[in-house]
């Protein structure tokens, strides 16, 4: 961890969850209490969770560039205020917190992260849902499919879909008819799976369709932004096969195995 990281009022960066204001960290949450100035994510964050910040300057950084967000938090540690860059779900996925980073240790002024609940843990808790289940499927991958903002060409969809676990797909839900495409060559276009709308808001909308009828559904529904695709084998697994963690006759540190019955 950087040394800079352990220097007094770094600028927080902090997770705000999904969506749910109590959703937050503890940490969190006292980070906002304690905040002279907040600079959020106003088409992302609701503004409840500014609730707690007691004291602070709220700015919406939406209708701010990278140089803007950056002098404003900024100006404000210089003046020794204690700064909070609040970030939806947790600032290290789709949240361009690196290069905010970068920008602050070219001034060198230190920074903290607190981490947060992502929409992914979020929508799987609204569908009831394990991503990992013994025999099943062990395995996540959150990921997004390109857009107007390029991913690598290793990590295209469709090669991801090839291996057939779970998949969280971000800030897709404009091009679900690309989405549909990559996931039918590889799950098969009748695999069941969810498109979650705003997960742990209060207008929250899950959507259960199949693969192939991905885009239709969610036109149906007006959703085209803000929504969470879900594909998993857990899906459709059906009665669950009891994991061994908890079976008697398995052993681990905590626990001796008890006898099999003849």
């Amino acid at each position: 961890m950087p040394e800079n990281v352990k220097e007094s009022n770094p600028i927080i960066f902090c997770g705000a969850g999904p969506g749910d204001p109590e959703l937050i960290t503890v940490k969190g949450r006292r980070a906002l209490e304690g905040a002279d100035l907040v600079v959020y994510t106003g088409s992302l964050v609701p503004e409840q969770m500014l609730g707690w910040a007691l004291r602070a300057r709220c700015v919406d950084s939406a209708g701010l560039d990278l140089d803007e967000i950056v002098e404003l938090m900024a100006a404000a540690w210089s003046r020794g205020e204690k700064v909070v860059r609040l970030h939806t779900g947790d600032p290290s996925l789709y949240g361009a917190m690196a290069e905010q980073i970068q920008a602050l240790e070219s001034r060198r002024i230190p920074w903290r992260i607190i981490p947060g609940v992502t929409a992914a843990f979020a929508a799987a808790a609204a569908l009831g849902l394990e991503y990992t289940l013994p025999e099943v499927c062990q395995s996540l991958i959150l990921t997004r499919v390109a857009g107007r903002t390029p991913v690598p060409e290793a990590e295209a969809l469709a090669d991801l879909a090839a291996h057939k676990t779970s998949m969280a797909i971000y800030l897709s839900a404009g091009l679900l008819d690309k989405v549909s495409a990559s996931l039918q060559a590889a799950y098969g276009p009748e695999t069941p799976c969810a498109l979650v709308y705003r997960a742990s808001w209060p207008d929250q909308q899950i959507l259960i369709t199949c693969v192939r009828d991905l885009a239709a559904s969610a036109k149906q529904a007006g959703i085209d932004r803000q929504a969470l695709v879900i594909v998993s084998p857990a899906l459709a697994a059906g009665k669950v096969k009891p994991s061994r963690l908890y079976c008697g006759t398995f052993s681990h540190g905590f626990r001796t195995a008890k006898a099999e019955s003849s």
